[in-house]
């Protein structure tokens, strides 16, 4: 006789496992902070596979008021309170967070005095595959991520194939997350911060990229690469580069796993085929037809290489992945001297004059990088306007480092020291009156102020 209730375990690393009775149809699943641009639509992937849904968020946007139009209660305080009054009405089987939110949150600790567990937003993805049976194609890397989990997304929707999916970005031919009652596949945009991508065995993994990132994660570049090899240990196909491969195993003298399929990273057909601007835009969209290839139960019987590029090539992009903001102000979320190197590189392909305007993000990283700012880095960059590091879960015992100690390597003809001001979009109007492509480049605060700038013009 089948049982009513199914058994879960929720491994969080750093963190005991927890065996917690889960009921499958009266699963209700608390989520703090439901207007974020992650847990948002983590919500209404669950809404949507039939979970129950509550939650709370200080601050009301066009996210929350999607979800309460949707009949999802939401609280406007985080006190704990608001938890245990829920879990009274109908118990609360689970509480999902971020990885940002302190171990003394209020609800975090109401939820421990209830009894009730936790998990971040990759434990539910991790756990909504398995109870649909979902086989994941999971996209992982230091640099394109988003932008190779969009070209997925976008060849099954233009094959017209049913997916459900989570990415990191807002993307313009659809929501940033999806579940699909008929779906086979889920394609997840998997995080290594944090070791979040450990939370998940992939029947089809994409590694786009290996550098060093995430350094209050992984104190050194032997751990980050690490990480990546226990992930791929974890995957039962994994699609890369053939440089990336080197320096997870050749490097390491160790045994290539025979669940690689290695591309080769010099190979005439990306740049014969692909239209994409950028070379690493064409890589990575390479990188998704070949992945595609081995989805044999999705692609239609007349499907090939060719057809797919035709497909991918017809990629609109995602929002703050070089996203165009007007005729040549562009967006990027870059904030790491490879993705630096790479989108200039694709606006000098675009532009013979490119002005950046650049704001790192997190002055423990920049701590890490500071050495690789250098005039070759910038190269493509004709003028450089360069902001204050935005601040965000520092190390409290680091010096802040100075706009002026970042660049001393940095030719000063091209250099110029800016602030979030008038003065600074005066000259952003300039040079766009000039026909400049400007790109405002980072991770933190620059975006919403350059859309601020544009709706007060």
């Amino acid at each position: 006789m089948m049982l009513p209730f199914q058994y879960i375990t929720f491994c969080q690393i750093n963190q005991v496992c927890s065996l917690v009775m889960l009921y499958n149809q009266s699963m209700r699943i608390y989520f703090s902070g439901l207007g974020g641009v992650g847990i948002g639509p983590l919500a209404e992937i669950t809404l949507d596979a039939g979970y129950g849904v509550v939650g709370s968020e200080p601050q009301p946007n066009p996210m929350t008021e999607q979800l309460e139009n949707r009949g999802v209660t939401i609280y406007s305080e985080q006190t704990g309170q608001e938890l245990a009054t829920e879990h009274n009405k109908s118990p609360i089987n689970l509480l999902v967070h971020t990885s940002a939110m302190a171990s003394n949150h209020p609800e975090l600790i109401a939820a421990r005095e209830l009894g009730i567990p936790t998990t971040k937003r990759d434990g539910l993805i991790a756990k909504i595959i398995t109870d649909k049976q979902l086989k994941l194609i999971a996209v992982a890397g230091t640099h394109g991520k988003t932008t190779t989990t969009g070209m997925l997304i976008w060849l099954f929707r233009q094959l017209s194939l049913p997916v459900s999916y989570s990415i990191g970005a807002t993307i313009g031919f659809g929501p940033s997350g999806l579940f699909d009652p008929d779906s086979n596949y889920f394609i997840y945009e998997c995080d290594e911060f944090d070791r979040n991508f450990l939370h998940f065995h992939p029947d089809l993994s994409l590694i786009t990229s290996i550098g060093y990132d995430h350094v209050d994660t992984y104190p050194t570049e032997g751990d980050y690469r690490q990480a990546f090899r226990d992930f791929l240990q974890q995957s039962q196909k994994t699609v890369l580069y053939r440089s990336d491969a080197d320096k997870l195993y050749q490097t390491n003298n160790i045994a290539t796993p025979e669940t690689l399929d290695v591309l080769d990273d010099v190979n005439l057909e990306i740049d014969r085929l692909m239209r994409l601007a950028g070379a690493h835009n064409r890589r990575n969209a390479w990188l998704a037809c070949r992945a595609f290839s081995h989805l044999t139960q999705a692609a239609p019987p007349d499907l090939d290489q060719t057809r797919l590029t035709k497909i991918v090539n017809t990629f609109p992009g995602t929002n703050r992945r070089f996203e165009k903001l007007s005729d040549s102000l562009y967006s990027d979320y870059g904030h790491h001297p490879d993705e630096i190197r790479a989108t200039l590189q694709m606006a000098k392909e675009i532009s013979s004059h490119v002005v950046l305007v650049y704001q790192p993000h997190q002055n423990i990283r920049q701590h890490d990088v500071r050495e690789q700012y250098t005039d070759d880095l910038f190269k493509n960059a004709d003028e450089v306007y360069w902001l204050p590091t935005y601040l965000s879960r520092e190390d409290p015992n680091l010096e802040i480092l100075s706009p002026q100690s970042l660049t001393e390597s940095l030719d000063k003809n091209k250099l110029s020291f800016a602030e979030f001001n008038q003065e600074l979009w005066d000259n952003i109007q300039k040079h766009l009156d000039d026909n400049h492509l400007v790109l405002c480049m980072g991770a933190g605060s620059i975006d919403g102020w350059v859309r601020e700038q544009i709706a007060k013009s």
